[in-house]
């Protein structure tokens, strides 16, 4: 077994990659493994580390092919607000723009249903879904990459993880590792003081154009209810801004306002979303919709970015997405 570096210092980027594929490939004591991670978080990872990590994980996932310009939008997970599956809705809206997303997720671990979920529960085989990946991209301009299946190294640390039921750099790692290679990205974080170290992990990794959002409230994702950290990342540097539902002509609403609730509770509010119900929910997907068509080059205007995603909805193009997806994924 390797001996791993006292977690309490430091590592750098090369020396990150390679402890974590230690760890990945079953190298180290699970016991050992649970206290380097905790001990880690403790004093916080640094944006060397998050990207050494990350390295090591892309170079142990299963990849599939993508389209030019294919795009995500994901959070990090474990912010405690249990809300509705808004970048689950926002990768159907902005598909139904024509913009491709090879949706990267899995199933809840401190929500109530996680993107995988619900997908499941709107009638979407995650079997199937996961075999006609790249065909569903190709033809429709959506996937969903269930982490399992493309992070098969994740198997043997998902028990030291469940054990611990804290938060660790492997929550920061999973969407930087996109098994589609994915360029542009929307991608949330659960802390906002945090933004720009994960922006500086996403920087070093290098993107032709990311955002890294967080709302004040420690949202996971574009928030209605106050005031957003967001880093635009572009190449191998970024740039702090704030950012304000009104700039994307979306009023403000409370959080609890988008409270969810069990998959079949999510499933049936998504499908209400996609039918035209109006509400903070339909707000909260067009402002995050906005922000992955500005990073997916289609504007770079907030207020068009939402009108553009509204059309999508009021035409019915992202329902009928939704159906032919999982018509499909056989």
């Amino acid at each position: 077994m390797k001996q791993l570096p006292d977690a309490t210092r430091h590592l750098a980027e090369a020396e990150a990659e390679e402890v974590f594929g230690w760890i990945l490939d079953g190298e180290a004591d699970d016991d050992a493994i649970a206290r380097f991670l905790v001990d880690m978080s403790a004093r916080s990872e640094t944006s060397e580390e998050i990207a050494g990590a990350a390295r090591a994980l892309r170079n142990r996932m299963i990849p599939i092919a993508a389209p030019e310009g294919t795009v995500d939008c994901c959070g990090t997970g474990g912010d405690g607000h249990h809300t509705l599956n808004v970048s689950t809705a926002v990768s159907l809206v902005v598909a139904a723009c024509g913009v491709p997303v090879a949706k990267h997720g899995n199933r809840a671990a401190s929500s109530k249903a996680g993107a995988a979920d619900t997908l499941e529960a709107l009638g979407l085989d995650m079997e199937a879904a996961g075999r006609s990946a790249e065909k569903t991209l190709a033809e429709l301009g959506i996937c969903f990459l269930f982490a399992k299946n493309h992070h098969p190294a994740m198997g043997r640390i998902q028990p030291i993880r469940q054990k611990l039921g804290v938060r660790t750099i492997f929550n920061l790692m999973g969407p930087l590792s996109n098994p589609a290679g994915v360029r542009r990205q929307l991608i949330g974080i659960a802390r906002p003081a945090y933004v720009p170290i994960y922006a500086a992990a996403k920087a070093r990794l290098g993107t032709e154009r990311s955002f890294i959002a967080s709302g004040d409230e420690g949202l996971d994702e574009l928030s209605l209810a106050g005031g957003n950290e967001l880093a635009d990342v572009t190449g191998n540097s970024f740039e702090m801004r704030r950012v304000l539902a009104v700039q994307a002509n979306l009023p403000h609403a409370p959080v609890e306002a988008i409270r969810g609730g069990d998959p079949a509770h999510n499933a049936c509010a998504l499908e209400a979303l996609l039918a035209g119900t109006p509400g903070p929910y339909r707000d909260a997907v067009l402002f995050n919709a906005s922000a992955t068509l500005i990073v997916a080059g289609r504007t770079d205007d907030w207020t068009e970015g939402a009108q553009i995603a509204a059309e999508a909805l009021d035409s019915g193009a992202a329902l009928t997405l939704l159906r032919d997806w999982i018509a499909l994924s056989v």
